[in-house]
C-alpha cells in the first residue's frame, strides 16, 4: 500500500487556498499550510496597531477545516526583495511573482525537513494578469525548484500532471480544472464546502497592492538616502496621513485615536507634537528634523485638531528628552496639498 501523500500549503486566509486545502483532504491526502508573515499584511497591521481583536484569517480558516496551520515570520528577509524585484512589479508596488517564488522556496525547505511529498497553492490559470499566467506560473515553478512539485489543486486538470498525480498518490479527477476571472465557481463550491469568514480576494491582505500604500512606500524609497529599509518604517507607512516637508523630514499624523497610541510608542525616539489642553492627533516626525520642521509637525497637528479654526494654537513638541510648547497657526490646506504623500 502506498504511503498517504502529504502537501504543503501557501494559506493567505483567502478563498481560493483555503478551498485548494479542502480539494486534498476531499482527495484523501494530508495537509499541512504555512501562512508568511512579510509585515505587509493587512490583517497583521491593523492588529498591531490596535484597531480591536483581529483575527488570523489563515489560523480561522484551519480551526475550521481541521488543518494544520504553521505561522513563519519572513518579514526582515523580504524585505530585499520588496525593494528590488528581478521581475518587476504589478500595478504599485506589488512584486507578485518574486514574491511567489520566494515564498515557495521557503515552502519547499518545510516539504524537504519534515519529508513532504509536493507544495500546493489556490492559484487559478487566467485570474491574476500578473502572476497567474500561463507562462508565469511555469516560471515561478521552475525558480522556486519545485518542478513537478508544485501543485495548483483549483486548475490542476488543465495543467501538467504533478509527480504524486503520475504516480497514482493523487486522484487527478479529485481536482478541478477552473479558469479565468470569474469567482463564481469558488464561492459556489465554498458554499457546498460550508466554508465562510475568508477574506476578499482582491489583493486587499497586502499593502503593496494598495494605490496609497505603494505612493508612500515609492516616497520612503526616494528619501531613503543610504539607510536601510526598516520594519518600524514598514509599520509606520501603514498609519496616519503622511507629508514630506522641503527639509526632506516627513510627518506622519494620526487620524484617529487607535493611531494616536500607536505614534505614541515612536514619540521617544522621533520629535512628536501634540495640543495643548484640546483634543487631537499626535505626530511624528522621521529624519533629521530641525525647528521649521517642529514647526510644521505643531502646524500640522493644530489643523486637524479641534482647533483647526483658532488663529494661534499652542503645540506641545518633544524630541530628545526635551519638551517645550509652540505657538503655531493651523496649518493651510493649499500648503498641506503641495507637501502631501
Amino acid at each position: 500500500m502506498m504511503k498517504r501523500a502529504h502537501g504543503i500549503g501557501l494559506l493567505s486566509g483567502g478563498l481560493d487556498s483555503a478551498l485548494a486545502a479542502r480539494v486534498l483532504q476531499e482527495a484523501g491526502v494530508e495537509v499541512t499550510c504555512l501562512h508568511f508573515f512579510t509585515g505587509f499584511c493587512v490583517t497583521g497591521h491593523h492588529s498591531r496597531v490596535g484597531r480591536g481583536r483581529v483575527a488570523n484569517p489563515a489560523l480561522r480558516v484551519g480551526a475550521d477545516n481541521d488543518i494544520r496551520v504553521e505561522l513563519i515570520d519572513i518579514s526582515r528577509e523580504y524585505l530585499p526583495m520588496v525593494l528590488a524585484p528581478r521581475h518587476g512589479y504589478g500595478a504599485h508596488m506589488n512584486p507578485c511573482i518574486d514574491c511567489r517564488v520566494f515564498m515557495l522556496r521557503r515552502a519547499k525547505e518545510y516539504m524537504d525537513e519534515v519529508g513532504a511529498d509536493f507544495v500546493f497553492t489556490g492559484e487559478v490559470l487566467g485570474q491574476r494578469p500578473l502572476s497567474q499566467r500561463r507562462r508565469a506560473m511555469d516560471l515561478i515553478e521552475r525558480e522556486s525548484g519545485l518542478g513537478g512539485r508544485l501543485m495548483r489543486p483549483l486548475s490542476a486538470r488543465v495543467l501538467e500532471p504533478t509527480r504524486v498525480e503520475t504516480e497514482g498518490r493523487v486522484d487527478r479527477n479529485a481536482l478541478l480544472a477552473l479558469t479565468g476571472r470569474s469567482r463564481t465557481p469558488q464561492l459556489e463550491l465554498a458554499k457546498r464546502y460550508g466554508m465562510t469568514g475568508f477574506m476578499s480576494p482582491s489583493g486587499g491582505c497586502c499593502f503593496l497592492a494598495d494605490p496609497g500604500y505603494s505612493q508612500r512606500l515609492k516616497d520612503l524609497v526616494r528619501h531613503l538616502d543610504g539607510a536601510e529599509l526598516t520594519l518600524d518604517d514598514v509599520y509606520l507607512l501603514g498609519v496616519g496621513r503622511h507629508f514630506r516637508l522641503p527639509s526632506r523630514v516627513k510627518v506622519i499624523c494620526a487620524r484617529n485615536e487607535v493611531e494616536n497610541r500607536f505614534l505614541e510608542r515612536y514619540a521617544e525616539e522621533l520629535l512628536s507634537a501634540r495640543l495643548v489642553g484640546a483634543t487631537g492627533p499626535t505626530a511624528v516626525a522621521t529624519g533629521s528634523p530641525g525647528e521649521a520642521d517642529a514647526r510644521a509637525a505643531a502646524s500640522i497637528v493644530a489643523r486637524y485638531g479641534r482647533t483647526r479654526t483658532e488663529p494661534v494654537v499652542q503645540v506641545e513638541v518633544r524630541y530628545g528628552g526635551d519638551a517645550r510648547t509652540l505657538a503655531v497657526a493651523p496649518a493651510a490646506d493649499a500648503w498641506l496639498d503641495g507637501v502631501r504623500v
